[in-house]
């Protein structure tokens, strides 16, 4: 008997990559697809896995590695795969020789992202096939048979996912790996050399293939036909199809598998057998849009939202006009996000406000300055784009407008897509000043290594880049780095170089404060000596608080030690109290 266990749809889309016999697999971390690499690493003896510096490259290496013969994948969120589009749209062109997946995962309800783009109007406008699964068994299938359909017909596949599915649990059914042969490289400039003369031949034969896939879509298992009671119908496809069920158990379900090309037949005839069709979908009207324009009578974001997550709930009073008894909600105090106690980059935020200047800022937990108490980050578009608009600031503005603003930016992130844009800085004769935030990870989506740690994914030691010899590389003369928590030396080295006529980098080398694991002294408050003043507070540490008579009382199970309270208070009232005392 075939052996079953829990699994996160992360955990099941990797166990499907293993078990399809996946050679090669590169990604950038980004939530919620990050746990699909760090779930696949286990398999290292199998397969080789790594971290790239962006979603570009982790493309192309995949692609690189389906060339060859391999089944190939590379992962990442919905975001990464606006930076992996120049590839994708080429190699949909080309196709594959090994089996070629992108798993990319959307993030509905913008739990830990910038927009809410939907992959599958990405997929339609670059021709790529989309399979969608709607809980982690069908996730692990899924994935094997997108390499299955990917070397049938020599297409690009994307399975995608949503944070919902990504972080839920399932049962799933565990197989043997599949050890497929290694296919051939044979020369084949027509294919793989997207040149325009090349290329015009190689879209009629997507076009001819996508067509192919569509009729063979009618049959495929993934897409399937629950018939109940025919006053309803509805056509749904991955997580809506679960919040579907439990909403409407009666109703009859077109429930897809294979969101792009979509199965006109099956559709037609599912819709001609019911009296009135519903079309649930999360986010754009994909679905929709296509089955009406096939002249199909339907009802989808007239009642239904284009924004967030859907629910069972939400289902129930769109379509049966259910008013739900619901308890309220429990009242809780508002929790915003914020940097963790003894953080680098809080010190320097502080700096960054003390001396009342704005920061174009990133995508990284950084991106938290921008909130209160401390309100110094201004902006925040996409990955690397701190440095390219404070550029476009000084071009638009002039020199002087900018000596109010630094660019900052994570190192991680630096490395994904900043390091262009400081070049760009370089080559078009800038003068703004860059500050890199450099804590040794990949902060955001859970401490994962990158080019500058010094070791891959798969756990070896390897080279690290030298983010400050890079930057020199680049014919900056200017590049310091400092101590984040120095703030006095930081203020000093923030003051100089904003005023400077010429391109600085400050580099803040100080290391994400859950990284170090050593013991760590502990700082308390003495209510006799506190002058109520407020300044150790400016910074908006969690661990302090004021206590009922205006006195700071800091919490020894949140304080981590880093010493940037005691630095801001004149009267000495904030004492170290050694880590072998706590």
């Amino acid at each position: 008997m075939a052996e079953k266990v829990i699994m996160l749809g992360n955990e099941a889309i990797a166990r499907g990559a293993y078990e399809a016999g996946v050679k090669v697999s590169a990604a950038y971390p980004g939530t919620p697809s990050t746990e699909v690499s760090e779930n696949l690493v286990q398999y290292k003896d199998s397969l080789y896995c790594e971290w790239a510096p962006n979603e570009k490259v982790a493309t192309e290496v995949a692609i690189g590695a389906s060339i060859s013969g391999v089944r190939a994948m590379a992962a990442m969120k919905h975001v990464g795969l606006n930076v992996a589009s120049d590839p994708l749209y080429t190699v949909s062109y080309m196709g594959v020789n090994g089996g070629l997946v992108l798993v990319v995962a959307d993030d509905p309800g913008l739990y830990s992202s910038q927009n809410e783009q939907d992959t599958r109007m990405v997929a339609r406008a670059a021709c790529v096939p989309v399979l969608e699964p709607s809980d982690s068994q069908e996730a692990k299938d899924y994935m094997k048979l997108a390499f299955t359909l990917s070397e049938q017909f020599d297409r690009p596949f994307i399975l995608r996912t949503t944070t919902r599915l990504a972080h839920s649990q399932g049962m799933v059914e565990l197989c043997d790996r599949e050890e497929p042969e290694i296919k051939p490289y044979v020369k084949n400039i027509q294919k793989t050399v997207m040149m325009p003369g090349m290329a015009k031949e190689r879209h009629k034969e997507i076009e001819k293939r996508n067509l192919e896939l569509a009729e063979a879509a009618d049959t495929m298992p993934v897409n399937t036909v629950e018939m109940n009671d025919t006053k309803i119908g509805v056509i749904t496809s991955g997580i809506p199809y679960q919040y579907v069920k439990e909403a409407l158990p009666k109703a009859s379900v077109l429930k897809l598998g294979m969101v792009n090309p979509l199965p006109e037949k099956l559709i037609r005839e599912f819709a001609s057998k019911v009296e009135t069709l519903y079309i649930i979908e999360e986010l754009n009207p994909v679905i929709e849009e296509q089955v009406k324009s096939w002249g199909i009578p339907a009802i989808g974001k007239e009642i239904f939202t284009i924004q967030g997550e859907y629910s069972a709930n939400m289902i129930r009073k769109a379509i049966l006009h259910e008013e739900l008894n619901l308890m309220a909600p429990a009242e809780v105090p508002n929790r915003p996000p914020i940097l963790c106690p003894g953080c680098p980059h809080r010190s320097v935020y502080y700096v960054l406000k003390k001396l009342k200047l704005h920061a174009a800022g990133d995508i990284g937990c950084y991106t938290l300055g921008a909130v209160a108490p401390l309100s110094v980050v201004d902006t925040c578009i996409c990955m690397g784009a701190s440095i390219s608009s404070l550029h476009g600031m000084e071009k638009a503005r002039g020199k002087e407008y900018i000596k109010d603003w630094v660019a900052v930016i994570g190192d991680s992130t630096f490395l994904h897509t900043g390091v262009n844009s400081l070049m760009n800085m370089v080559y078009n004769q800038a003068t703004g000043t860059v500050m890199i935030l450099d804590n040794s990870t990949t902060g955001m989506t859970g401490h994962q290594d990158h080019a500058a740690t010094g070791n891959t994914l798969q756990g070896d030691p390897t080279w690290a880049i030298d983010i400050p010899g890079l930057c020199r590389a680049m014919g900056i003369k200017n590049v310091i780095e400092v101590n984040a928590f120095d703030i006095a030396r930081l203020e000093q080295v923030v003051k100089e170089e904003v005023a400077k006529d010429e391109i600085s980098v400050i580099i803040t080398k100080t290391p994400c404060v859950l990284l170090d694991k050593s013991k760590k002294p502990l700082y308390r408050a003495i209510s006799e000596k506190c002058k109520k003043c407020g300044m150790c507070m400016k910074p908006g540490c969690p661990a302090m608080t004021r206590n009922a008579d205006g006195t700071i009382h800091i919490d020894d199970t949140m304080c981590t030690g880093c010493g940037l309270c005691e630095n801001l208070c004149k009267f000495n009232a904030i004492e170290m109290v050694k880590a072998g005392d706590r």
